[in-house]
């Protein structure tokens, strides 16, 4: 039998991509990670991994190996939920969501939890892909998206609108909207921001919008990290657009300049969880309290 703890590293080195942080998020020294990698490889008799200097490639082996990594952890998780009696406020609750929504339900899940102590949660922000895949492999029950996902796979029902909005520097205030004020000052760009770029010029309302093309803004800064993105802006360089949620839980907020739209625009969002599969009477307890 493999040793789950190998497992369990050897999982984490291929979601993380890096055996230093792998280390950190485990607790564990780098060559305490390539011990288990090593001991796994030979378990399995073949290499896992093609290390290049610094970085590695998967194996096809490898590969496998993941996926029964993957499938061991969603059996035992399953396992040891099975055991526990559906009481609605006692076991974890595994929620998947965007970062803007996780910044948005975290501290309500706080609140929920110091209601009922014996109620724990596992939330983890994550790309819609890695959401549904996370929920296939049994790895997360539930998940709030912002598309409708396959019918034959999952199970979805609306359970609110997330507000897109337009952020400028408060120095912009009082200046008029128009495509030559955003080309001039410039897109912070992150991993969303051509989609709600586009979402919100085709839904605002304004004529002169709708006819921009969001490629055509120069981007004048980038960043992947949620909680940075509105910081040069604050400081007064560029513009972007954001979930609401994500611009009320940024600490400098009397530094932007939200931009009120003719029409407001908004994604519809969904609750998903696997089809066929009844959730435990514990989530009914957390959705009926939860502001989406």
């Amino acid at each position: 039998m493999l040793n789950p703890m190998w497992l369990q590293t050897f999982r984490t080195l291929v979601e993380v991509g890096h055996f230093t942080q792998t280390a950190e998020k485990l607790f564990m020294t780098q060559p305490g990670v390539s011990q288990h990698i090593n001991k796994l490889e030979l378990a399995c008799g073949h290499n896992l991994i093609k290390r290049y200097n610094k970085t590695f490639e998967v194996t096809e082996q490898g590969r496998r190996v993941y996926q029964y990594a993957l499938q061991m952890e969603a059996q035992q998780s399953q396992l040891i939920e099975s055991l526990n009696i559906d009481d609605s406020t006692v076991g974890q609750c595994r929620i998947s969501c965007s970062g803007s929504m996780a910044l948005h339900i975290y501290p309500q899940l706080l609140n929920i939890q110091k209601r009922y102590p014996q109620l724990t949660f596992h939330l983890e922000a994550a790309p819609k892909k890695r959401m549904l895949e996370g929920i296939q492999a049994g790895l997360s029950d539930l998940a709030i998206i912002t598309e409708k996902p396959s019918e034959h796979l999952f199970s979805s029902e609306v359970c609110g609108e997330e507000p897109l909005v337009l952020v400028l520097p408060k120095a912009l205030q009082n200046e008029p909207l128009t495509p030559e004020l955003l080309i001039q000052c410039g897109l912070i760009s992150h991993p969303d921001a051509l989609y709600y770029l586009s979402l919100y010029f085709r839904r605002c309302g304004h004529a002169s919008l709708n006819k921009l093309n969001p490629e055509k803004i120069l981007p004048v800064s980038y960043i992947n990290q949620l909680s940075q993105i509105l910081v040069p802006i604050s400081e007064g360089i560029g513009f972007t657009v954001l979930p609401q949620s994500a611009v009320n839980a940024f600490a400098l907020r009397e530094a932007l300049h939200v931009h009120q739209p003719v029409k407001p625009v908004s994604e519809t969002l969904y609750i998903v969880h696997k089809k066929g599969r009844e959730l435990a009477s514990r989530y009914q307890t957390v959705l009926s309290q939860l502001s989406i």
